[in-house]
């Protein structure tokens, strides 16, 4: 094929825009006084048991206001972008952090619809015995386990960095510092992921590439803090 100087123009004016793309600088999703810029999902009034004490964002069960499990999620949505945070739990506590999470009144929780990095207090034997390491402390829920055991006891910090590139279809969870699995998050892989998991029937689920971020209700006392995104691709 010839290569003509239209050609080349439009070649170099791709490579610019490619270039021009570049990672946004880190902003604070807690302002480590108040729940601004969050809310409960599927809830009209109040967090249902979410609260702010001592620059954390706590969960206490006891704080519900409503009989159900309601996760509080962010109210911006994203599609590329990095997380990171902090988080501990109670003993034989349960949590998790999702992205991807869409809002609606025919999905009545956002595990329905955002995949999952599991929190949990991996000294839970018993739990863990039942379901197994693609379901413990930092673990893709359901999907994928850690590629290594490296978190902290209950009632100590640990610390996630959730990486979600759909463009670049890239993602990756760096616990304590030690990147413990690597996965795609969209197209035919993706697919195949769900499929062979408890989620194969599940219609809306890791399907949209844009959502809130999710921090999860599942009965237990949890606390986050120096919650931060950045996004990429800019």
């Amino acid at each position: 094929m010839m290569i003509t100087m239209k050609n080349l123009l439009v070649v170099f004016a791709t490579l610019s825009l490619f270039s021009c793309q570049s990672d946004g600088d880190w902003a604070e999703l807690f302002d480590g006084k108040s729940l601004n810029g969050w809310h409960a999902y599927g809830v009209t009034e109040g967090f249902n048991g979410w609260y702010v004490e001592q620059g954390v964002i706590a969960f206490d069960p006891s704080k519900r206001t409503e009989a159900r499990n309601s996760s509080l999620v962010s109210d911006q949505e994203y599609t590329d972008f990095e997380l990171s945070l902090e988080w501990i739990i109670s003993k034989n506590g349960n949590s998790g952090v999702f992205w991807s999470v869409i809002e609606d009144e025919q999905y009545e929780h956002a595990y329905t619809t955002g995949p999952e990095v599991q929190i949990l207090d991996d000294n839970y034997t018993e739990y863990i015995d039942q379901r197994g390491n693609k379901n413990r402390a930092g673990a893709l829920y359901g999907m994928i386990a850690p590629s290594e055991i490296v978190s902290n006891p209950a009632n100590q910090w640990n610390h996630f960095l959730i990486h979600v590139d759909q463009t670049k279809n890239e993602g990756f969870i760096e616990f304590n510092g030690t990147e413990v699995s690597r996965f795609p998050v969209n197209g035919p892989d993706w697919d195949a992921m769900v499929a062979n998991s408890g989620f194969a029937d599940w219609p809306a689920f890791g399907k949209s590439p844009t959502g809130r971020i999710a921090l999860q209700d599942w009965g237990g006392r949890v606390a986050f803090r120096n919650i931060k995104i950045r996004e990429l691709n800019q």
